[in-house]
C-alpha cells in the first residue's frame, strides 16, 4: 500500500486497529542537527507498507487516514510474496546494514552467504559502483533491498 509521506507508522497503527494484518518494515538512522544527534525509525521503503487482506477488505483498508491506494501494475494489484516478506524480515532483525534501490540493477550471480548473521541465505550478488550486494528482489513493489558483503563470504552457487 502506498501512504502519503512519512506517515507509515500512523497508517500501520490505524490499520492494525482494524484488524489487519501489516508489516513495516523499520531501520534505525542516525540524523544529526546542528545541536544534537539523534536515532530516528523509519519505514525502509518510503510511502510503503504490507498489508495482508482480501478483496472484500480492500476499500476498508484505504479508508484509513494517511492510505493513498493499493500499488499495482498493468491494472493489477501487486502481491509481495510471504517469503519476500521473511526474508526481509529475517534481514532486518540481523541489524546489518541495509539500502534500498528501486532502479533496474541487471540480473547477478546466484550465491549462497558463508558466515555472518546472513549465513546460509541464498541470494543474488551484484556489482554497484566497486562494491559488491547482496540483493534481495521485492518485484511486487519495483524495489531492492541490499547488503553490502564482501565477496570473500560469498559462495557462487549457480
Amino acid at each position: 500500500m502506498y501512504t502519503t509521506s512519512r506517515a507509515e507508522k500512523k497508517v500501520a497503527q490505524r490499520l492494525r486497529e482494524k484488524g489487519l494484518e501489516v508489516y513495516l518494515p523499520m531501520v534505525e538512522e542516525l540524523r544529526q542537527w546542528s545541536d544534537r544527534k539523534k536515532k530516528v525509525q523509519k519505514a525502509l521503503f518510503n510511502g510503503y507498507l504490507f498489508v495482508k487482506t482480501s478483496k472484500v477488505n480492500l476499500w476498508e483498508a484505504l479508508q484509513v487516514p494517511g492510505a493513498v491506494k493499493f500499488v499495482h501494475f498493468a491494472g493489477e494489484h501487486a502481491t509481495v510474496r510471504q517469503e519476500e516478506i521473511d526474508t526481509i524480515q529475517r534481514i532486518l532483525e540481523t541489524g546489518v546494514a541495509v539500502e534500498t534501490d528501486n532502479s533496474e540493477i541487471e540480473k547477478g550471480e546466484i550465491v549462497k552467504i558463508l558466515g555472518g548473521p546472513l549465513e546460509g541465505m541464498e541470494g543474488e550478488c551484484v556489482n554497484k559502483g566497486n562494491k559488491d550486494y547482496f540483493i534481495i528482489r521485492v518485484p511486487g513493489i519495483h524495489q531492492n533491498v541490499m547488503v553490502n558483503i564482501p565477496r570473500k563470504y560469498l559462495e557462487v552457487i549457480g
